[in-house]
């Protein structure tokens, strides 16, 4: 197999999400990048190299919201297929969405983030927020879920 070059498929990309519900609200921001460039969602971003998933989870919403948080169990996973141009698949996102409980802090937006703020989880409605994938599903998930 000397001087046989190998095709090798793009590996996806595993980030985290983390979903704050702190007195019946959800923590969200709107992010200023692609691929959900002016939607509304929970902070997050990818997982660093030797960095563990709830590690990632508290230093993306201290970057983006200023908040800080604990990191408590996992929620769901998503799989996020960003489109190419010529209908292939530019990008494969797997967000990990970590449920964090709020300790301290009034949000900001910060790093990639357009905008930071508290949502009232009943309010959380596509049809009314432009919103990222399934982002009410999740918060009321994570309302549930909270003792």
């Amino acid at each position: 197999m000397i001087g046989q070059a190998f095709f090798h498929a793009p590996s996806p990309i595993p980030a985290v999400i983390a979903v704050v519900v702190h007195d019946g609200q959800a923590l969200l921001v709107r992010r200023a990048n692609p691929p959900d460039a002016g939607l509304w969602g929970f902070p997050g971003g990818k997982i660093d190299f030797g960095e563990t998933v709830a590690r990632a989870a508290l230093r993306e919403l201290l970057e983006e919201t200023g908040i800080t948080g604990e990191a408590q169990e996992v929620i769901t996973t998503l799989d996020i297929l960003v489109p190419s141009d010529d209908g292939g698949i530019r990008q494969h996102y797997v967000l990990i969405a970590v449920r964090c409980r709020w300790l301290a802090g009034i949000p900001r937006a910060g790093d990639d983030a357009l905008e930071a703020r508290w949502f009232p989880v009943a309010d959380l409605d596509p049809a009314k927020l432009p919103m990222s994938a399934d982002v009410d599903v999740i918060a009321r998930r994570a309302a549930a879920m909270n003792p």
